[in-house]
């Protein structure tokens, strides 16, 4: 009976458990349930069974014990000079790997290298010593980044089909031949390209950015076929080059064309009637001078938003420039006179920029700014301005006249700029005595006001409610009165540095009642100045002393 009823528990109970089955069912019982810890190079991080990160570690050789399964594998930041084929040949799963600022040579990469890599999508070897590009890439590749090595020759099968790459920083003389037709950002910048020969881009009619700036290429070594297949592209930088005059035959895709810090004296429309997209065009630091530009040269970009002209010894502003342009940059110039017709073809402009040029005010014409009712913007910084001009726009937002001649504010001239937010009137010759009564009044809007390195004795009365910023250092203030900031209730930081403040020159109640004044620059006065703020005021570290 008893052999019988232990028959019976024994069936019931299943087959008897194989060794270590007890400690998996019962793990209290035996030692520890944790997976044994995932092998890591030493020294090496390896926060995820896919990654290791050897970044930073001064390694010289190649580290072993890498798993299998390792997908990112960082080892930028080293030494390493040589890469063992037989390592990385096994590390099959690589989705990413970064040699970035490494000592790799073109004798240290194998040939073969990358091949077996079938799933790598992205490949940092910039900052290293390459003279020769890697002969096989992966095609799987999506992002191959050489940049900042010593590259003067690439092999025409070496980039297979990757969609970015970056050349940059490198010693090529030449656009590389038999480029991926998949292509879409291509960066050869900081290179000696002197000329891209004929049909180099013909295939890439995927590229959507192109970056050339920074290498030796002339009028000769572009031709009329060298864009014209990029029905894609939207980007193209060639700024510092050596070309004389637009390239011809630009995609009508192009967005931005960045062509500052060439050689460029002419402007000619029919070069840029293919490129009718064209939104943002810098022509900065070139040549134009008086007659680079000519009247209607860029009509045929109807849709421009942007024209940065800056450095250009222009004479005047550009006649017959696109109705629809929004922002105008034209500072360091030779522009001496606005007349009454000059700006009126722009009636969308938000931003002027006419700071450092040679405007005076008898040839600055009262009506000058009357047609541009969406101005918001208007730099007219570093002139020779001895007062504010007329007929502003009212819808003004930034108004910069600093570094001019002004010696008098007439309130008529600020008149209706009630929309107004910031004011620079730095680096004058205002005293308190040029500021006329009910200057501030319509100037509701008002936030920052800069009247700094001026002549001014004592504080403005009478300033605008809204103001939360004041700069007055550079002065000639030695007493700050007790009802001087009674009318500008939110304002939160004020600059009296350098002016003849002594240690009681500022009265008690002066600060009393400004809630948010978080800010007092006092530092650079003969004395150091005591400075006592409301007890509700936000405690913040404030500037003071000689």
């Amino acid at each position: 009976m008893r052999l019988s009823l232990l028959l019976l528990l024994l069936l019931l109970s299943g087959p008897p458990p194989t060794p270590g089955m007890e400690d998996a069912a019962f793990p209290h019982m035996g030692e520890s349930s944790q997976p044994p810890p995932r092998a890591c190079p030493p020294r090496c991080s390896c926060p995820r069974a896919d990654t290791v990160d050897c970044n930073g570690l001064d390694l010289q050789v190649f580290p072993d014990n890498i798993t299998r399964a390792a997908q990112h594998l960082s080892l930028q930041n080293n030494q390493l000079q040589e890469l063992p084929y037989n390592e990385l040949s096994r590390l099959s799963s690589l989705r990413t790997l970064n040699l970035h600022n490494n000592l790799i040579s073109s004798e240290g990469l194998p040939d073969e290298a990358f091949e077996s890599l079938t799933q790598l999508q992205h490949i940092y070897v910039a900052h290293n010593k390459l003279s020769v590009a890697p002969q096989f890439l992966p095609r799987s590749l999506r992002v191959a980044d050489l940049a900042a090595n010593q590259v003067t020759e690439i092999f025409p099968l070496t980039f297979g089909e990757k969609p970015e790459l970056s050349l940059s920083s490198n010693r090529l003389s030449y656009l590389p031949p038999s480029l991926p037709p998949s292509l879409e950002r291509l960066h050869l910048q900081n290179n000696f390209i002197s000329k891209v020969p004929r049909g180099a881009l013909s295939r890439q009619t995927h590229l959507r950015e192109l970056y050339l700036q920074h290498n030796q290429l002339t009028d000769s070594g572009l031709d009329a076929t060298t864009f014209s297949k990029l029905h894609h592209l939207e980007y193209l930088d060639l700024s510092h080059n050596q070309l004389a005059s637009v390239p011809t035959a630009l995609p009508r895709s192009l967005a931005v064309l960045h062509l500052g810090r060439n050689c460029i004296r002419w402007v000619e429309a029919a070069r840029l009637r293919g490129a009718r997209g064209l939104r943002y065009l810098l022509l900065q630091h070139n040549q134009l001078g008086a007659t680079g530009l000519p009247p209607g040269a860029l009509r045929p970009l109807r849709g421009l938003h942007t024209l940065h002209l800056y450095g250009n010894r222009l004479e005047r502003v550009p006649l017959a420039l696109p109705r629809r342009l929004r922002a105008l940059v034209l500072p360091h110039n030779h522009v001496t006179a606005l007349g009454a017709r000059d700006l009126a073809g722009m009636p969308g402009l938000a931003e002027l920029n006419l700071a450092y040029n040679r405007l005076v005010s008898a040839h600055v014409h009262l009506r000058a700014f009357r047609p541009l009712r969406a101005l918001r913007s208007l730099d007219l910084a570093g002139n020779q301005l001895t007062r504010v001009p007329g007929g502003l726009p009212g819808g003004l937002h930034t108004l910069r006249l600093q570094r001019n001649q002004l010696r008098a504010l007439e309130p008529e001239l600020l008149a209706g700029l009630n929309e107004l937010r910031e004011l620079s009137l730095a680096h004058n010759h205002l005293r308190i005595g040029d500021i006329g009564p009910g200057t501030w009044h319509e100037l509701r809007a008002l936030q920052v006001l800069d009247l700094s390195h001026n002549e001014l004795s004592f504080v403005p009365p009478d300033l605008p409610e809204a103001l939360e910023e004041l700069h007055l250092q550079g002065n000639r203030i030695g007493h700050v009165g007790s009802e001087a900031f009674l009318s500008t209730p939110r304002l939160r930081a004020l600059f009296l540095r350098a002016n003849r403040l002594h240690m009681t020159s500022i009265a008690p109640e002066a600060f009393l009642g400004l809630l948010h004044l978080s800010v007092v620059d006092t530092a650079g006065n003969p004395e150091q100045v005591l400075v006592q703020l409301p007890p509700t005021a936000p405690h913040q570290p404030r500037a003071g002393g000689p």
